[in-house]
């Protein structure tokens, strides 16, 4: 399976700046992609001002990444603030090439750092989608620094886990290694997808990056707006479960 990994400059606060340079930088991929998967909080940047740019699930993000599914024939992951029952979540829709929405995530973890536990509330439960057979897990962010949510999703021996991501410069060498080990002890795809450029006052990266089920680093891209491709194959997860049945041994969870 071909997956297409958007890592880019949102242009803060400001969601129609930021699908013009989706639109731009979608023009210059080559080759068609089974998946395409978008940075967290895909239009705005990590803002805090969730209720202002807030929106319920059929709004302006759905609307907009649900005709590029269709444009491009693909499946779709971005990243998008949610207002239900007035409250507000940091959440990711799976949106599949015939509009549908597939699955929805809402970020468990919320970063108490930066007082985003303060403008969005935690969702509660882990969420797996499918794209053309591949099991894939669901994950944002600051999710990546507890183990427990990705043990889970090994536990259902998903075949894919994706963290989609605004990750900082200072904390990069983290993120690297995180990413690294969840693929390892899980057995399983890591996708990372993170964003480039500055906001009002964070520097971001990139490093968007793959690592195999056996923890081989497929990927690494930095310092550039740019669409990677990469190729996914579900039986190199189940060879390297086969060869190391270490899941089996799984005791304290």
């Amino acid at each position: 399976m071909k997956v297409g990994l958007v890592q880019y400059c949102p242009v803060w606060e400001n969601k129609a700046a930021s699908k013009s340079k989706i639109r731009d930088l979608l023009k210059d991929m080559s080759g068609d992609v089974d998946l395409l998967i978008f940075p967290e909080l895909t239009l705005t940047g990590f803002t805090m001002r969730s209720k202002r740019f807030s929106e319920r699930e059929n709004g302006e993000s759905m609307i907009f990444f649900a005709n590029l599914a269709v444009q491009y024939a693909t499946h779709i992951f971005f990243g998008f603030i949610e207002e239900d029952g007035g409250k507000y979540f940091n959440s990711m829709i799976h949106l599949a090439p015939d509009k549908k929405q597939s699955c929805k995530y809402r970020k468990i973890h919320p970063f108490s750092y930066t007082g985003e536990n303060r403008h969005y509330s935690s969702g509660t439960l882990p969420e797996i989608t499918t794209v053309k057979g591949l099991s894939i897990g669901l994950s944002i962010c600051y999710d990546l620094r507890f183990p427990e949510l990705f043990r889970y999703y090994a536990k259902e021996r998903v075949d894919m886990i994706i963290d989609i991501a605004n990750w900082p410069v200072d904390r990069i060498d983290h993120w690297y290694s995180l990413l690294k080990a969840r693929a390892i002890e899980n057995q399983c795809y890591m996708v990372g997808v993170n964003r480039i450029g500055s906001d009002k006052s964070i520097d971001y990266p990139g490093w968007t990056s793959v690592f195999h089920p056996f923890g081989q680093e497929l990927l690494c891209c930095k310092h550039e707006e740019c669409v990677r491709i990469v190729n996914i194959e579900k039986n190199e997860v189940t060879k390297t479960r086969h060869n190391y049945p270490f899941l089996n041994d799984i005791r304290l969870i």
